[in-house]
């Protein structure tokens, strides 16, 4: 690395580079190069002697670990196969391919989703008869997670929302999750959550394993750490041996801790300085993104928080525009506030770009309004927080075939697609084979398995099954199924290359494209749009089978990809050169020249919701956090809307604005008068016309 780190990096940057030896912590303010370091740093040490395979580098997502691996690629001009740069529950996967044999696994095993989990959830509830059968299915699953990552016991634990305004004890479901858990085990399969607590279960369990990836691991960085969770904590502590030599060094920035509601605990900062006395401390308070008007508005929020490391973060880029604040009379007014701004950027700035503006919201419900003028100003938008790709059912459909084959004891998934498309084993079918697996303690493909033996002319072991439950044609079907799947099996996991091709060849054979059209046949325009995304899903195999860094094109390597993208980034590549309209905390780690925040009103931000909890002062902290966090997610440019009035549900009700808009210093802030935005009709229709001409 032929860098002038003196000259590439300021005071503190160059401390936070150059201590590689020992406990560090980095507190790293919005903006202030914090990837910049964690990138020299790592190369700086492969450049003294520190082999490869010896640094382990844990981030949140794939987006952000790829971007770390591509620019020290870029900065050491090597190719660093050795390296791990990995998001903690990759880094999970990781070690239970190579070790949950230990376990009582397979090493086949399938990674479910939030779709399969809910499923699964649904079928032991079904099986133990507990609770109610108005249960949120999606609120059980989270009071799973949590039981199951110890943010909470059975006791301790909160209570579950149901339909119509019912409440459900935590404890009337215990039954329920040790019976989903038995599932996952029967079925080779883990969730999210054991992704990251069986590793610390075989670290228990096994000292030894433990010890071989302590010597492996002698360099540990963990990224964006106010986010890591407690069992994040539990995994990384286990990894560091011991001691004030430990060579671990984490990054964060306290004041931006916003996900306490999926279990980020900002006070392991606090645990890390016990846990490790004597560490060295470096604060980075340089900001280099936003200007100082920006900066000091953050900073005179930020200041009201009690819980809170002292920072003040400063600019070289002083001066800036005014924070411009607007009090439409309604979302409506508020929308077209919003188009006729970016739209003035656009003709005014020379150079200007789409996805030069971010429009910030505190829910993603808020979209439809800005939404509907962005398109009437012919103005390319993107939002974010929709539906994934992969979690569209056409696509969710291919992806199950291919788990299946990878893993036939897969049940979730083998139900989705048994009869989709339709082959002729339907729901009698399906509870038949049920029951045969229930009694032979199996899986249902073993028990497709009998049933095809028996169809064969012979006769399992145990079989109990009546065959006048079961007609000739059923059994074919089941035959036929089983056969499809081991030719696939055959196929997509033997050698050679072409995952696509045979991707595509088993969409053909299935004939996916008749099944559509049955589904759709009032509407084939709606079935092309969908075999289109199923055509867009091969190709994006084949682009990841083509890709020169990407040493394992098989089956269970794209699998094991699909789940964690599906988990982390949803589709990256979406809404390039498009506005950016999207809620404040999918924003964080983003950053634009222009942001507008929208919706900044008592009880929308803070958001009601979340100071409904046990601990308002807490809440409202975090809270003011992430209003934080919109702010400086702005370079050069800030607005802020503030209506007087919005509909909530069928009702126009009046808004006070934030409360934390009276906590930035008021030198900063300009209020734009409502009749400021007013034209006369002639004038208002001739400027909306020159700015949709822009977008044409």
């Amino acid at each position: 690395m032929k860098h002038n780190l003196e000259h590439e990096l300021n005071p503190p940057q160059l401390e936070a580079v150059l201590s590689t030896e020992g406990p560090v912590l980095i507190i790293a303010g919005a903006g202030s190069g914090k990837t910049r370091v964690i990138t020299y740093r790592i190369a700086r040490m492969l450049e003294t002697g520190i082999p490869q395979h010896a640094i382990l580098a844990l981030t949140f997502t794939n987006k952000a670990a790829r971007e770390m691996e591509n620019r020290l690629k870029e900065l050491t001009g090597k190719k660093l196969q050795s390296l791990t740069v990995s998001t903690f529950h990759a880094f999970g996967v990781r070690i239970l391919r190579e070790e949950i044999e230990t376990l009582g696994y397979r090493k086949n095993f399938s990674i479910y989703d939030e779709t399969d989990k809910t499923e699964l959830v649904k079928e032991c509830l079904r099986e133990t008869r507990a609770g109610n059968a108005s249960v949120n299915l999606y609120a059980l699953g989270q009071l799973f997670s949590g039981v199951k990552t110890g943010r909470f016991t059975w006791a301790s634990s909160p209570g579950i929302a149901g339909t119509a305004g019912a409440f459900f004890e935590a404890a009337e479901y215990e039954k329920t999750y040790h019976e989903y858990q038995r599932s996952l085990k029967i079925y080779n399969a883990v969730d999210f959550d054991d992704l990251l607590v069986l590793p610390i279960e075989l670290f228990e369990k096994n000292p030894g394993v433990l010890e071989k990836y302590r010597r492996r691991y002698r360099y540990i960085m963990v990224d964006e750490f106010q986010d890591t969770s407690l069992v994040q904590y539990r995994l990384m502590r286990f990894l560091t041996p011991p001691g004030s030599t430990a060579n671990i060094c984490v990054v964060g920035d306290d004041d931006q801790s916003i996900y306490s509601w999926r279990g980020a605990n900002y006070e392991n900062l606090l645990l890390f300085e016990k846990d490790f006395p004597g560490l060295k401390e470096i604060k980075l308070e340089q900001n280099y993104r936003s200007t100082t008007t920006i900066l000091e508005a953050a900073n005179g929020l930020i200041s009201h928080n009690k819980s809170r490391k002292e920072k003040k973060l400063w600019s070289g880029n002083t001066g800036g525009k005014p924070i411009e604040l607007y009090h439409p009379s309604s979302e409506t007014e508020e929308a077209d506030f919003i188009g006729a701004r970016i739209g003035e950027h656009m003709i005014r700035d020379d150079g200007r770009k789409y996805d030069d503006f971010g429009i910030l919201l505190r829910t993603n419900s808020m979209t439809r309004q800005i939404e509907e003028a962005l398109l009437e100003l012919n103005i390319p938008y993107r939002v974010s927080g929709g539906q994934s790709f992969f979690q569209r059912k056409e696509i969710k459909d291919i992806i199950s075939y291919l788990r299946i084959i990878a893993n036939g004891y897969d049940d979730i998934n083998l139900l989705r697609i048994i009869n989709t498309p339709r082959r002729g084993i339907g729901k009698a079918a399906i509870s038949a084979i049920g029951e045969l697996a229930g009694k032979a303690g199996t899986s249902l493909w073993d028990a497709m398995g009998r049933i095809r033996a028996r169809q064969a002319g012979s006769t399992p072991d145990n079989f109990t099954l009546d065959s006048a439950d079961f007609e000739l044609k059923t059994g074919t079907e089941i035959s036929a199924f089983m056969d499809l799947i081991e030719t696939y099996r055959e196929k997509l996991l033997g050698s050679g290359k072409g995952l696509a091709e045979k991707v595509r060849a088993l969409v053909d054979e299935i004939n996916y494209w008749s099944y559509l059209v049955s589904e759709h046949g009032k509407n084939e325009k709606i079935a092309r749009w969908k075999y289109s995304n199923i055509e867009y899903f091969i190709q994006s195999i084949e682009n990841w089978e083509k890709d020169p860094d990407n040493f394992d094109t098989g089956l269970y390597a794209w699998l094991n990809r699909i789940s964690l993208i599906t988990r982390d980034d949803g589709n990256d590549e979406a809404g390039k050169g498009k506005v950016n309209l999207t809620t404040i905390h999918a924003a964080k780690g983003l950053e634009f020249p222009v942001v507008f925040i929208a919706g900044a009103e008592d009880g929308i931000i803070p958001h009601t919701r979340s100071m409904e909890g046990e601990d308002p002062a807490g809440s409202l902290e975090e809270e003011r956090r992430l209003f934080y966090v919109a702010i400086t997610r702005a370079r050069d440019k800030l607005y802020i809307t503030s209506c007087l009035k919005r509909r909530r549900l069928q009702d126009t009700v009046e808004c006070a604005p934030s409360p934390f808009l009276a906590e930035i210093p008021p030198g900063l802030i300009e209020i734009r008068d409502q009749s400021e935005s007013k034209q006369n009709p002639e004038d208002a229709s001739a400027f909306f016309a020159k700015i949709r001409t822009v977008f044409t």
